[in-house]
């Protein structure tokens, strides 16, 4: 699991670019729970989000999962290999499996999420 990442309750994380953009993905616990992707449904570009809003939906072979938004910001890219490849998810949950990127309205939020070592705690708790 990255250190350098933030990760929320429902399983999200969040890895900053620089600039005020953070690209967004779920955790390798998240899509080993969901198992092997189908679908993922993005949102549209320059979406705005609210931190804990619902983004996007990630459909596997066992379930429809929704995707919150870790922070609120609005969508300046999203990671278009997923509409033909979805499994990256599943591949490389924290690389090429990556969602969205968020311009970030407030990097403070950043601080109400788990570091790695919270989140792994947490896991750890729930399973």
């Amino acid at each position: 699991m990255p250190s350098e990442l933030k990760f929320t309750a429902t399983h999200e994380w969040v890895r900053p670019e620089g600039d005020g953009i953070y690209t967004v993905g779920i955790t390798d616990h998240a899509q080993q729970m969901l198992g092997d992707m189908v679908f993922v449904d993005l949102p549209e570009l320059e979406r705005v989000t609210e931190a804990g809003e619902e983004f996007a939906v990630a459909e596997s072979v066992k379930a429809a999962s929704d995707v919150y938004a870790p922070i609120s910001g609005v969508v300046v890219a999203i990671n278009e290999d997923l509409e033909l490849s979805p499994e990256l998810v599943n591949n490389d949950p924290y690389g090429d499996g990556w969602l969205i990127q968020i311009k970030a309205d407030d990097e403070g939020e950043l601080d109400e999420l788990l570091d790695a070592e919270g989140y792994q705690e947490f896991t750890t708790e729930e399973d």
